[in-house]
This record gives C-alpha cells, sequence and structure tokens, in this order.
C-alpha cells in the first residue's frame, strides 16, 4: 500500500493537506452555529428530555421502525416554516443532495448548476443519469441563453443552486431564477443551508424574496447550521416527498435521525420564530465584524450573510496563518482546493452568536494581531 504513502506526500507539496483538530476548548471563529443555538439551555433540554423517554438512536432507517412521532413533527414544522406542503428528514444536507438530485433528474434530462454549487450538489449531478451544465456564478444570462438553446431538447430541467454560496457568503437571486423556471417550465432546486436561521427573518430564501412556493420548486435545508442541531430535510409538495421515500436510496438505506436531535431542531425553530432580535443581533454583529476588520485593513468580503472570506491567496501562506492561530488557542481553517480554486485561498471566518459582543471583538484583535505579524 505504499502508493497511499505517496499520495500523501503529494498533497503535503501542494499545502492541501488535512488534519482534524480537536475543537472543545478552543476560540471558534468559523463555526455554522450562526445563532448560538446548539448552546441554548431550552434546545438542551428537549434534547435531554426525549433521550430519556425514547434513548438516543433511532435504531432504523425510516422505512423499517426508526420513523418516530418526533420525526413527523419535526416534519410538520419545517413544512410550516418553509411555507410548503411537505417534508421529508435526511441525515446530512450531503445525503439529502447526493440522494434527490439524481432521482429528480434523470437520462434524458438536463441539470443547469451554479459553478460555485456546494460539493455535495456537484456529487448528486455527478450521481445522475442527466446531462449537466455550468453556468457562470450568478450569471443568469448565461443561464437563459444556454436554456433558449437547449431547452427543446430535454423532457425535464433542474436548475440546481445554493441560495447563500458557503464560500463566498454571496446570494443567489432567487426571484430572478423563479422567473426564469416558469418561462421555461423548469423545477428550482434551493439548497438554503446557509440561509436557513439566517435569511428571510430566518425562515430562508424564499422568505427573504418574497417568492411564493410552488410545486416546481424544490427547498433542501440542514438543521445543523442556524438550527444547532443535525440532519437534513427537502421541502416540497406532497407527491415529491411520497416520490422521495420511495426512491432515494440515501434515505431508504440509512439510519434515521436520532429522535432527541429532532426535538433539539423543533425547540430551535421555536426560538427562531419567537424571538426575531436574534437574528436582528446576528446581522448587526456581522456589520460591525465587517466594518472592524476592514478598518484594521483585513482583506475581507461581505456580500450581506455572516459568512466574511479573507482572501489570502497562497495555500502556504493561509496554512502558516491557520497554523499560528491555533498555537493561541484560536480556530479558524485554511479553505483551500477543491473547496475553492487553486491560488484562492482563504480564511472563511463566520459571525456566530456562540460569544458575547465583548468576547467577540477580543477574539477579533487576537486574530488581526496574529495576521499583522504574519503578513
Amino acid at each position: 500500500m505504499d502508493w497511499i504513502l505517496k499520495r500523501l506526500e503529494l498533497i503535503k507539496s501542494e499545502n492541501l493537506y488535512r488534519e482534524r483538530v480537536v475543537s472543545d476548548n478552543l476560540i471558534n471563529l468559523c463555526s455554522n452555529d450562526y445563532l448560538g443555538l446548539r448552546r441554548n439551555k431550552e434546545v438542551i433540554k428537549a434534547c435531554i428530555d426525549v433521550c430519556f423517554q425514547l434513548g438516543v438512536g433511532s435504531g432504523a432507517s425510516q422505512l423499517v421502525s426508526g420513523y418516530t412521532s418526533w420525526h413527523k413533527k419535526l416534519e410538520d414544522k419545517l413544512k410550516e416554516f418553509k411555507g410548503t406542503e411537505g417534508c421529508v428528514l435526511f441525515g446530512s444536507g450531503y445525503l439529502a443532495n447526493t440522494g434527490t438530485i439524481p432521482v429528480l433528474a434523470e437520462e434524458g434530462d438536463l441539470i443547469l448548476s451554479d459553478e460555485l454549487n456546494h460539493a455535495s450538489i456537484i456529487d448528486g449531478c455527478k450521481l445522475s443519469k442527466a446531462e449537466v451544465q455550468i453556468f457562470r456564478h450568478k450569471d443568469y444570462e448565461d443561464l437563459y441563453s444556454r436554456l433558449k438553446k437547449l431547452r427543446h431538447r430535454f423532457r425535464k430541467v433542474l436548475i440546481v443552486t445554493d441560495s447563500v454560496f458557503s464560500m463566498e457568503g454571496d446570494v443567489a437571486d432567487i426571484s430572478a431564477l423563479r422567473s426564469i423556471c416558469e418561462e421555461f417550465d423548469c423545477m428550482l432546486y434551493i439548497d438554503d443551508a446557509h440561509a436557513t436561521g439566517v435569511l428571510g427573518n430566518g425562515k430562508g430564501s424564499l422568505q427573504e424574496f418574497g417568492v411564493e412556493w410552488k410545486e416546481n420548486i424544490i427547498v433542501m435545508g440542514t438543521l445543523s447550521k442556524a438550527v444547532g442541531s443535525y440532519g437534513a430535510f427537502i421541502c416540497g409538495s406532497s407527491a415529491l416527498v411520497e416520490y422521495i421515500i420511495n426512491r432515494v436510496r440515501s434515505l431508504i438505506f440509512s439510519t434515521s435521525l436520532p429522535p432527541p436531535l429532532c426535538a433539539s431542531a423543533i425547540k430551535a425553530l421555536e426560538i427562531i420564530e419567537k424571538d426575531v432580535t436574534l437574528i436582528e443581533e446576528l446581522k448587526r454583529r456581522t456589520e460591525e465584524t465587517y466594518v472592524f476588520l476592514k478598518e484594521k485593513g483585513v482583506n475581507v468580503l461581505w456580500n450581506g450573510t455572516p459568512i466574511l472570506p479573507i482572501i489570502i491567496g497562497s495555500e502556504e501562506k493561509a496554512l502558516v496563518i491557520s497554523e499560528k492561530l491555533l498555537s493561541e488557542g484560536i480556530l479558524l481553517r485554511a479553505i483551500r482546493y477543491p473547496a475553492v480554486p487553486k491560488g484562492k485561498a482563504r480564511l472563511r471566518l463566520t459571525v456566530s452568536l456562540l460569544y458575547g459582543r465583548e468576547e467577540w471583538f477580543k477574539y477579533l484583535d487576537v486574530f488581526v494581531n496574529t495576521l499583522k505579524k504574519l503578513s
């Protein structure tokens, strides 16, 4: 098995080697827990209560014995939250995307995917037998012209996009995409992973853009980011949900979510609905963080979401900065190829309410001072 060692050496030589970091006691500046809800006492209590009722795991797939009243309650909550007819749960966003996309677009169909879509979407497209074309990032003229030339050749067309792009922090124009889908009779698949709990008063991208849900719109979302739990979901029509349950292998052959995590997600969604000040505080802190970093001369981008990429360029330099921060107890990972193109390495700082305001800016100060020393 010497070939493995040789491959690892090659990865190291390109500054693309990855290691896991035990994060328990580190100051976390790159968490997707935007609202800090995974440490919320009500959310934790909801989880513990169901642990005592039903145990930790679900014990089987949804279609065997792993579908409990807590799974149904969460699906009912999510379809109401997203304004759709139906909802079905998945173990993760990766399972949802790689399982669902291939059954929506099959042989003889066409998928049009934004070039900066998440890896799970890319892999879902690769697993499909449909023809796949990549349109330029948020370039809806490019998308339109492709459809004008190609639409007549295909039975079904699926347009796939992230709503919030995880490495850039920018937002897809859902209104423009909805209009294109209506004109060309397409399905629209929206990955709302980083929009749920952040945009549209927490309800996501459709609400942010004032787009009314229709049956040709499919919304995927995760429970592991702003919701502070774990798992994912697809929201759409009742018929779509029924079809997914019968066709999607990543659902049929996976153990279902632990019921305690369903309970914690329900409680977190209730908090998001009830306490609008959480979303407002996240927006305020994001803007303050951006201004703070810009005034300190940091090359930071901001596109209106809590994802603030700090562009470094060199993979080696991004690694050095990340490791130096780690030595000072701060977790801010270097993002490199294939998550971003080569030569566009970055530190992906994400604004979170995990820490109080004073603590947050104290930690940012440490980060800025480290960055200046290394520059």
